[in-house]
Formats: C-alpha cells, sequence, structure tokens
C-alpha cells in the first residue's frame, strides 16, 4: 500500500497537466483520424529514409522510450520510437505517437539523460495532440496530402524531404506545423514532470537543447531542423534552467547501469551507421585515450567488420572482451564475422556462447543458423530460423532462410509459405502470389493454408 500511496499524486497531477495544460480536443482531428495520418506519414517516411532496425539500438531506445511512457496517463495511442540514419541534428514526433530521431544527434550525445531529455520532450508533444490540434485548421487538405507536407516537413532539410512538400503542395496549399512557443512551454513542463517522474534529474533536457543549438553557429545551411520546428531555443533554454532550479531535488540520476546501456547503443550507432572515416578517426582516438575500454576496442572491431579487414576486427572484438568477459553482443559480432570469414567451428562456438548469456538476442539465432546451413545441418538451422521468429516475428531475412531451407529439406509447402511471407513483407505481390498459391497447392497445415489465402485476398493487411 505504500507504494500506491506514493504513486497515486504523481498520475493524479500528471492527469491533470495532460487533461487542462495540453490543447482542447474539440479543436483536434479524431483519434481516428490521427491514427489514419500517422499510417500514412509512417510510410512516407519508410518509402524514402532509412530505419535503423539493428535490434540492440532499436531496443535500447524504445525500452528509454517505454520508461517515460510508464508515467503518462492512459493514452490513445501505442508509443514507438525509432532512430533515422540521418546525420542532422533532429527529432520529431508525428501523430499518433511515433517518435523519431536522428542518428546524428543521437551521435552527438552524453548519456542516457540528454536522450531521454528530447524524447520526453516529443511524448509531450503527443500527449498534448499539438500537431493534430494544427491539422485541424487544415480539414480542405486531405489525409493523403497531409502525410506528404508532414513527412516532409518532420525529415527537413534535402532533396528527398524537398520532393516530398512540394510533391504534396501541387494544388498550392500550404501547412505551418513548426511548435509555437505555448506549444513548446507546455512540452517542456509536460516533458520536465514526465522525467522527474520516471527517475531522471531533467537536467539531461537542458543539455541536449544546448549542443543543438550550438550547431547554429556552423552557418545558415547547417541550422539543424530541430531549431525549425522547435523554436525559441533561448527562452527555453531559460524556462528549463529555471524550472530545475525550483524543482532539481524531485528528479534524480538514471542509475548508473544505464550508462553502459547508452553507450554501448552509442558505439553500434557510430560504428556501424556514420560516414567510415569519422568512425574509423573517432574509435582510434578513443583507443588512444582510453586503452581499457572495452567499447572503444568494440566498436573500432565493428568498424573495421564493417569495411571488409575482419581478421583484424577479430582480434579488437577479442580485445573488448578481454575487459568486458561475457558480453553476448561482442560474442555475436565475433560468430558473425567468422561465419564470412569461413571459419564455421569458431562461428559455432561463439554464436553458441552469445545465446547462452543472452537468449533472446535474435541475431545470434540468425547467424547460428546460417553457419549450420553452410556445415550441412538443416533441420538445427530449422530450429534456428524459427527461434529468431519468435524473439522478432518481422525478421524478413530469418523468413527467407527459414523457407529456403524447407524447399532444401524437401516440404515444398512450408518452403513456398515462407518466401511467400517475405515476398510479402517486401511489398513484392508477384513473387508473392507465385509462391503462396504454391504452398496452398502443398501444405497439409490447414491453419497455414487458411492465412495463406488470407494473405493472398488481403496482401497489405
Amino acid at each position: 500500500m505504500r507504494n500506491i500511496k506514493k504513486t497515486f499524486p504523481i498520475f493524479a497531477i500528471l492527469t491533470l497537466l495532460t487533461g487542462f495544460i495540453c490543447c482542447d480536443k474539440a479543436f483536434c482531428i479524431s483519434v481516428n483520424q490521427e491514427k489514419e495520418l500517422s499510417r500514412k506519414i509512417m510510410i512516407q517516411i519508410l518509402q524514402h529514409f532509412d530505419v535503423i532496425e539493428d535490434p540492440v539500438i532499436s531496443q535500447y531506445i524504445q525500452k528509454v522510450g517505454n520508461k517515460i511512457v510508464s508515467v503518462v496517463p492512459a493514452q490513445p495511442f501505442a508509443y514507438h520510437f525509432y532512430i533515422l540514419n540521418q546525420s542532422s541534428y533532429n527529432a520529431f514526433a508525428v501523430p499518433g505517437g511515433n517518435i523519431f530521431i536522428n542518428s546524428g544527434l543521437v551521435g552527438a550525445l552524453s548519456d542516457e539523460e540528454e536522450l531521454a531529455g528530447i524524447l520526453a520532450h516529443e511524448v509531450a508533444h503527443v500527449a498534448c495532440r499539438h500537431i493534430s490540434q494544427k491539422i485541424d485548421r487544415s480539414k480542405k487538405i486531405n489525409i493523403a496530402t497531409l502525410a506528404g507536407i508532414a513527412a516532409g516537413i518532420f525529415l527537413g532539410a534535402g532533396p528527398m524531404a524537398g520532393a516530398l512538400v512540394t510533391g504534396s503542395l501541387a494544388a498550392g496549399q500550404s501547412l505551418s506545423l513548426a511548435y509555437s512557443r505555448e506549444d513548446e512551454t507546455e512540452a517542456d513542463r509536460l516533458g520536465l514532470t514526465y522525467l522527474t517522474a520516471a527517475g531522471y534529474s531533467g537536467t539531461g533536457l537542458l543539455n541536449s537543447l544546448k549542443k543543438i543549438r550550438t550547431r547554429q553557429w556552423f552557418g545558415s545551411e547547417q541550422v539543424p531542423t530541430y531549431l525549425n520546428t522547435h523554436p525559441a531555443s533561448e527562452q527555453r533554454i531559460s524556462y528549463i534552467g529555471s524550472w530545475l532550479q525550483r524543482n532539481g531535488k524531485k528528479g534524480k540520476k538514471a542509475p548508473v547501469s544505464s550508462g553502459y546501456n547508452f553507450k554501448r547503443a552509442q558505439t553500434r550507432l557510430i560504428a556501424l551507421y556514420a560516414q567510415q572515416d569519422t568512425a574509423i578517426a573517432k574509435f582510434k582516438t578513443k583507443i588512444a585515450k582510453f586503452p581499457n575500454s572495452s567499447l572503444a576496442h568494440y566498436g573500432y572491431g565493428l568498424v573495421l567488420d564493417r569495411i571488409g579487414n575482419r581478421k583484424k576486427a577479430i582480434l579488437y572484438f577479442k580485445k573488448a572482451l578481454e575487459k568486458t568477459a561475457f558480453e553476448p553482443y561482442i560474442l555475436a559480432d565475433i560468430g558473425r564475422t567468422y561465419f564470412f570469414d569461413r571459419q564455421f567451428n569458431k562461428a559455432f562456438s561463439s554464436l553458441k556462447g552469445s545465446i547462452s548469456i543472452a537468449p533472446d538476442y535474435s541475431e545470434s539465432h540468425f547467424f547460428l543458423g546460417q553457419t549450420q546451413i553452410a556445415t550441412k545441418r538443416l533441420k538445427e538451422a530449422l530450429n534456428s530460423f524459427e527461434k529468431v521468429i519468435r524473439i522478432k516475428k518481422d525478421h524478413n531475412q530469418a523468413i527467407y532462410f527459414l523457407g529456403k531451407t524447407y524447399g532444401k529439406l524437401g516440404n515444398l509447402g512450408n518452403a513456398h509459405f515462407y518466401l511467400g511471407l517475405y515476398y510479402k513483407n517486401e511489398h513484392n505481390l508477384k513473387n508473392m502470389a507465385f509462391h503462396l498459391q504454391k504452398a496452398i497447392k502443398y501444405l497439409k497445415d490447414p491453419k497455414k493454408r487458411a492465412k495463406a489465402e488470407e494473405m493472398l485476398k488481403k496482401p497489405f493487411s
């Protein structure tokens, strides 16, 4: 009962804040309209931009986002957090609870506090439904056109974003989605309340905003999109600083353990997605400055593997393991590198070791399946790929190899079924139809046959 008494006032306050500080719902588009708009914006973004799907990175940012959302009163949306492979400093929330942050900004942050600060601010914009309020004033523009305009504006400068806006404005219509100063103050106030309720100090929001602001001194072409869609940075910095002085004792630093999780995700982000020369220089400098840093050696190993220098990559992975024994993700990357270097026995050993420590890491199972195919252990490979799909049902490469492996074993029904599912996910309807029709012919499992028939009838569901 003690915990309930402590928690209730926080949720009561947050409910009041969300209900009375945020926009008048009478001036917002409906929740169903917002969900449909969100779906169409997501199609635009996924078609034109690279969303980072590395499970270590994507699961980490979702975990931080979920920690913030856990203290938000009941919402009509499920919140999803994504990192875009974009070097510019930007973060934005689209209607319906989808929140994006660019890899360049994540790479520039110092800790989880700063990441949480940005995410909490964006969550507050969604909870207040600030965007839906602005869109309500432009009801003459249809949902599809709005989606194109919004995607282009959120994504900022660049030929692709510009094309999205230009194409959507062909009818001469316009829409401003920049937040007002009042919107920003509300989102900061509510975001800070979320942060402290979730166990953060709130200082990360201030520090991250200062980092974004410093970019404006590099020239007009490099001004972060964030400053265009989130105006009045000086006033915001002043307001947040005053709020923290008044309420500084309410929050607390996130647990120290989260520091390593942030650095690990950031290391993979820079090593795998930053410019290669930039990443190499960064990790060389880190190793020189911090020779005992496991993550510095790990990051350098990832970059070396990325450029094809596998043997040297393995040496640095081993150095990283010497300093952080039993790290499953490093073991998995050593195993993956051994696999591509055709050292299958070593790959098998490393991947098994990774799975014994982190049984829910999908990539360990995936490359174990690849190794088992290479060593003719096809039934074992089926088991590995099926585990991948149980962990991450949309792992399309695992679905593909599951289908191919069933085919090698002569099980044509399942082979065509999974290949059909693979092509459905790839939006290749011609190949999808071919394989699903074959699957219906050969499948003995009535549930899978019914699912194949359903996919043929509703390929976009």
